[in-house]
């Protein structure tokens, strides 16, 4: 299969149930020098913070906006990324809204409640949802003893629910969620290293803790179409459109971590943006 270029199938696929798996988009090589820089940048770490579920078992992330030259974001902006977004978002300028580092680790990663990108993305004044999309990339196996995502098949069709506080997170109201669970099938999305889940901003979606001895990492990357300009949002990576790159640039550059001046999110002001 070419990365570039996604089926027909493959979008009516996404446009019906309102996800897509591909696996393999990333190779071993790929995948193994994208987790050591991710487990021994400092930077990553020092940027890093954690966010508690109701049990008081917490996940690290580390969020970031504007995509530079390092690998992280050679990978945000490399043609197989880009054009795979282009595929399932259609018309219109892709642009890069933001990426973030997941670390669940062994015993201690927090779960994460039932909830929609858009329900958080719509106070950030983006008007159409149809024109965001996630990309989550295992870095490590996710399975469901190590708390991997679950989605409700469909659900994105429901539209945006109202979204509430739950801790320090904020979730869908339920009442509404437990309708959507006796309607929609559950899928465990269960992915090896090197696997891609592209996902509906609509779609319900949440995560269990991470109660066994192995950790589940994973980039999640947000993009957004030019067109979409929000009126709440200061970040204006939202609406630059991605200069790409090969795909190759990802192992022919020297390895590189972030940049300490990038525009990383802090704790203080996350709550507008959605995590998981």
């Amino acid at each position: 299969m070419s990365y570039q270029n996604l089926t027909a199938s493959q979008k009516a696929r996404y446009d019906s149930d309102g996800y897509l798996i591909i696996p393999d988009f990333l190779t071993r090589t790929e995948v193994d020098l994208l987790y050591n820089l991710a487990t021994n940048d400092d930077i990553l770490r020092n940027n890093a913070f954690d966010l508690n579920d109701q049990s008081g078992k917490r996940t690290k992330l580390t969020l970031w906006f504007t995509p530079g030259n390092d690998t992280f974001s050679l990978l945000t902006r490399s043609e197989r990324m880009v054009r795979s977004v282009q595929s399932l978002l259609g018309d219109g300028k892709v642009c890069h809204f933001h990426s973030k580092l997941m670390q669940k680790e062994p015993k201690v990663g927090g779960a994460w409640e039932w909830h929609q990108d858009y329900g958080y993305w719509y106070k950030n004044g983006f008007l159409y949802p149809d024109a965001l999309i996630s990309v989550m990339l295992a870095l490590t196996e996710a399975t469901k003893e190590n708390g991997c995502l679950q989605v409700l098949k469909g659900s994105h069709k429901m539209g945006r629910f109202e979204h509430l506080f739950a801790g320090e997170q904020q979730g869908a109201d339920m009442p509404f969620v437990e309708e959507a669970l006796k309607i929609c099938k559950k899928i465990y999305v269960e992915l090896k290293a090197g696997d891609v889940l592209f996902f509906h901003p609509n779609l319900l979606h949440m995560s269990e803790a991470n109660l066994s001895d192995k950790p589940r990492w994973s980039l999640i990357s947000a993009y957004n179409l030019s067109y979409n300009k929000p009126f709440r949002e200061k970040n204006t990576s939202c609406i630059t459109p991605v200069s790409m790159v090969p795909d190759n640039a990802i192992m022919e550059s020297a390895p590189t971590g972030l940049s300490a001046q990038s525009d990383f999110l802090n704790k203080e002001n996350e709550i507008t943006l959605k995590v998981k």
